[in-house]
């Protein structure tokens, strides 16, 4: 494979896929850790010309409110299922956002497309996840063990963000395990849940 199509969309897709997966755990985490990177010129990350505003002060600044908010808000009981609702819209917006921002070397109008194709269904399905997780959660706790999930899964979307900027290559494999074991923790949950409602 030429190395030039390697660096021009391989490598990026990879990219984008994390941070669309993790855009589907957080919307704004993934950005802000995508805009330190490309204000400081961290793991290589070079941002198409659309969106290079992302690596400007203000942007940074936005992101990280924005970022304490979410991460705050996701804590608290009753506000973390208003999130989740509000997630369904923001995340894959974010996805798409953070994943076209990664083509660097193609027309905008390209990566913004490859960015509505990676990101939208990426975050989609990992917010599915996400929200499963917290169903059975809150079936099984009663919302009490949902603030230790979120945090499980601010740790999730900052490592898959880290793993994405520093080893792209290993993205699939690191998403396949991650919607794995969420899949199984779900399983196992809701087959709790109906031993104990059974009569």
């Amino acid at each position: 494979m030429p190395m030039e199509l390697v660096q021009t969309w391989v490598l990026p897709a990879l990219l984008g896929l994390g941070l669309a997966a993790a855009a589907g755990l957080r919307a704004f985490l993934p950005l802000l850790l995508l805009a330190l990177a490309a204000k400081f010129e961290l793991f290589g990350v070079d941002l198409n010309e659309r969106a290079a505003w992302l690596g400007s002060d203000v942007a940074v600044i936005t992101l990280a409110i924005a970022t304490v908010v979410e991460l705050a808000a996701d804590k608290v009981p009753f506000l973390d299922h208003a999130l989740s609702a509000l997630g369904t819209i923001t995340r894959p917006v974010a996805a798409v956002i953070a994943a076209g921002s990664v083509f660097a070397g193609v027309d905008p109008v390209i990566a913004a497309v490859a960015g509505l194709i990676i990101g939208a269904p990426t975050a989609l399905a990992f917010h599915a996840a996400q929200s499963g997780t917290r169903v059975a959660s809150t079936a099984t706790t009663g919302g009490l063990a949902n603030p230790l999930v979120s945090i499980v899964e601010d740790l999730l979307a900052f490592a898959t963000v880290l793993l994405a900027l520093a080893a792209p290559l290993l993205v699939p494999l690191a998403l396949l395990a991650l919607l794995w074991l969420i899949w199984r923790l779900v399983k196992a949950v809701r087959r709790r849940v109906a031993v104990r409602t059974t009569p």
